[in-house]
C-alpha cells in the first residue's frame, strides 16, 4: 500500500498493492492494522455506505458537524468519479480550498478525508458505485450542505449541467457558512 499526502494536511491518497495474473486481479481494500500503521489515523470506522449513480450525478458538498463529525475513506468499485474535499476547518491556512482526485474501479485509489472537510463527487461513468467507510454514525440533525457550485470555492466541475438533488442545489453559500470545526 502506498500513501500519498495531499497539499492540504490530513487528506491522503491510498493506493493498494494489486496482484494481477491471467485470471484477473486481487487486492486488499482495507486492513485496519495497516491503515493505522501507515496513516497514523486512529479513528475506527463504524459504518459503510454505498451509492450507485448515473453519469453526471453530482452529490455534495456534504459534511457532518460535531459531535457527529465523520472521517471518510472513499473508493469506487465500479465506474469513475471526480471526488472533492473542501477544507472547512476555520483555523486552517487552507480554509475554503479543495483537493480533487479521480477515483475509479480501474485505478483502485482510495481517498481519506478526515473530519473538518465538506465532501462531494461527480460520476463520470454510468452506474458508478461509490463506497465509503465512516468514522461516525450518520446524524440528520448534524448534516450540512455547502452549495456545490459556489463561486468562492472555485471547483472546476467538468460538466455543464450535472444532475443534482434539490437539497444539494439549495446548499448554503460558502460566504454565509459558519464552520463548527
Amino acid at each position: 500500500m502506498v500513501i500519498t499526502k495531499c497539499r492540504i494536511p490530513g487528506l491522503l491518497i491510498i493506493e493498494p498493492r494489486v496482484f494481477e495474473d491471467e485470471r484477473g486481479s486481487f487486492f486488499e481494500n482495507f486492513n485496519e492494522k495497516k491503515f493505522r500503521e501507515l496513516t497514523g489515523v486512529n479513528n475506527p470506522f463504524c459504518q459503510d455506505n454505498e451509492s450507485i449513480s448515473k453519469k453526471n450525478v453530482l452529490r455534495g458538498l456534504h459534511f457532518q458537524a460535531p459531535p457527529f463529525a465523520q472521517g471518510k475513506l472513499v473508493r469506487v468499485s465500479f465506474g469513475k468519479v471526480l471526488d472533492v474535499a473542501v477544507d472547512i476547518r476555520k483555523d486552517s491556512p487552507f480554509y475554503g480550498q479543495h483537493e480533487l482526485i479521480e477515483l475509479s474501479a480501474e485505478n483502485k485509489k482510495q481517498f481519506y478525508i478526515p473530519p473538518g472537510f465538506a465532501h462531494g463527487f461527480l460520476t463520470m461513468e454510468e452506474n458508478s458505485i461509490f463506497n465509503y467507510k465512516c468514522t461516525n454514525y450518520y446524524s440528520p440533525v448534524s448534516e450540512g450542505t455547502i452549495q456545490w457550485n459556489d463561486k468562492d470555492l472555485e471547483i472546476n466541475w467538468p460538466v455543464d449541467e450535472p444532475i443534482v438533488s434539490e437539497k444539494d442545489q439549495n446548499g448554503e453559500k460558502f460566504s454565509n457558512f459558519v464552520s463548527q470545526f
